[in-house]
């Protein structure tokens, strides 16, 4: 009995992919990678005009009114940095993952989730923001393509204009990482203890935009602030992250922290669906694949 407790526990602990043995960095970090480009550009691609329209909802200022046309500007831009910024979140989040459920006590592993989320979220941000930052700019009109974007900031701005509103990207995007892995994870720990099997990709894709929808209307407000430092350009017209809440609060009220929740909760929330049934349906099939020593090692 004392051993079948500790099986199940350790089942618990490795969440997704089960024990490794040995740990193989390198392969977690390839399947990753793929798994994670692949994800990203199916879900980006799908939910561009969403979130275009959240975009423009939050960089309106006042009682402006919305845009509605050309939802899929600079799409293919976004996809050029979506793509590396994906498979760089995953391909470092799956093995810092796997090595600290390792590291941390099993009953721990929410905070070895909330982590390794943080830490792949801080990694593909060296590429999300100066794509973010380009994205915005197209979305709310201000260039026609993304290298005439890519060459009149860094013209006007020097290229720390590619990284506008770093700190509250880090800001927003670092909780929300950490928190939407962490519930993902955590759920499908609780639900594939009560069913006693694996998940199939319905279920994921649900856990997963359960998980996106709750951390997106959590993570609003901050997404408001990231948003209006990137596309202010030159104007400067907040000087920093609590300059924007202030200026924000006193000329449009509180409830502008929420602009755009709508959409971001139903963008994120397809997101999550379509981007973990990808992502899990994709790390399957890079198993399946392995040679037949790796998979027998990894049944062991």
């Amino acid at each position: 009995m004392q051993n079948l407790q500790l099986e199940t526990k350790k089942l618990f602990a490795s969440v997704s992919m089960g024990e490794e043995k040995p740990f193989d960095f390198f392969r977690i970090l390839f399947e990753g990678v793929i798994a994670g480009g692949t994800a990203g550009v199916v879900v980006e691609t799908a939910l561009y005009p969403i979130d275009t329209i959240k975009t423009r909802l939050q960089a309106v200022r006042g009682g402006g009114k919305i845009n509605f046309k050309g939802l899929y500007s600079g799409l293919a831009g976004n996809l050029a940095g979506v793509l590396p910024a994906s498979a760089l979140f995953v391909g470092v989040y799956e093995p810092t993952k796997q090595k600290l459920l390792q590291i941390f006590p099993e009953n721990l592993s929410a905070a070895a989730h909330l982590t390794a989320g943080a830490i792949g979220g801080f990694a593909a941000s060296l590429v999300r923001v100066p794509t973010e930052v380009v994205k915005q700019r197209l979305q709310t009109g201000q260039y026609a393509s993304a290298p005439d974007a890519v060459r009149l900031i860094a013209s006007k701005e020097g290229f720390k204009g590619l990284y506008a509103g770093y700190g509250s990207f880090l800001l927003r995007d670092l909780p929300f990482d950490a928190i939407q892995f962490c519930i993902y994870e955590q759920l499908r720990i609780g639900y594939k203890a009560a069913a006693r099997r694996d998940l199939n990709d319905p279920e994921n894709a649900i856990i997963g935009a359960f998980a996106g929808a709750i951390t997106g209307a959590i993570t609003t407000p901050l997404d408001v602030i990231k948003t209006r430092l990137m596309v202010q350009g030159s104007a400067n017209q907040y000087k920093g992250i609590f300059d924007c809440v202030q200026t924000i609060v006193r000329e449009e009220g509180p409830p502008a922290l929420l602009k755009g929740i709508g959409p971001r909760v139903m963008w994120i929330g397809i997101g999550g669906s379509i981007f973990f049934g990808v992502l899990e349906s994709t790390k399957r099939m890079l198993a399946q694949r392995r040679p037949v020593h790796d998979q027998n090692s990894k049944e062991d």
